[in-house]
């Protein structure tokens, strides 16, 4: 782990038993308060990226939005937001998922990508992955080309990258 992405992970509150007993979250907002640890998270996630043709950066519903809306500013990309069922007020596709500790479901607007388009999928998190699965398959039903997933955190354990074998995967700091 570079020093850079070492300071990251500095920045980051663990915080056990929530949102229930036996869960350790990961609390990002002490890092996103840090201008400066705000603009290596930004940077760190795009370098990857920078040259690569991208149309969209879709980010899920909330923490998904705080890296994606600067990603796609940084790559010249559209945004586009898979937010919780009920929120979207056009016309949607949605899927359920499984959490690690629960079941949720995510919508994306049905014109909100197009047939073709080349997307990046971003979220702050990549746990069981559930969230990014039911994302990708929401992509890929409207047409879009998932080229690659990133996370700032990534919790190894609970084995989120298996489900996304075929795919390139990019994840920052790994618990």
């Amino acid at each position: 782990m570079d020093l850079a992405i070492r300071s990251l992970a500095e920045k980051i509150r663990d915080i056990p038993d929530f949102p229930q007993k036996g869960v350790l979250f990961r609390d990002i907002t002490t890092l996103l308060k840090d201008a400066v640890a705000f603009k290596v998270a930004i940077d760190k996630l795009t370098q990857p990226f920078n040259g690569m043709p991208i149309d969209v950066v879709v980010g899920m519903e909330s923490r998904g939005f705080i890296f994606g809306a600067p990603l796609a500013y940084n790559l010249g990309a559209g945004f586009v937001p898979v937010r919780k069922m009920g929120k979207l007020p056009a016309s949607a596709i949605r899927a359920e998922y499984d959490l690690e500790y629960g079941t949720a479901a995510l919508e994306i607007h049905e014109d909100a990508i197009q047939r073709g388009q080349r997307v990046l999928v971003i979220d702050d998190l990549l746990a069981t992955g559930g969230t990014v699965s039911a994302t990708i398959d929401l992509v890929e039903r409207l047409g879009g080309q998932v080229v690659a997933v990133a996370f700032l955190i990534e919790l190894t354990a609970l084995n989120g990258r298996d489900r996304l074998r075929d795919r390139e995967v990019i994840s920052l700091i790994r618990y």
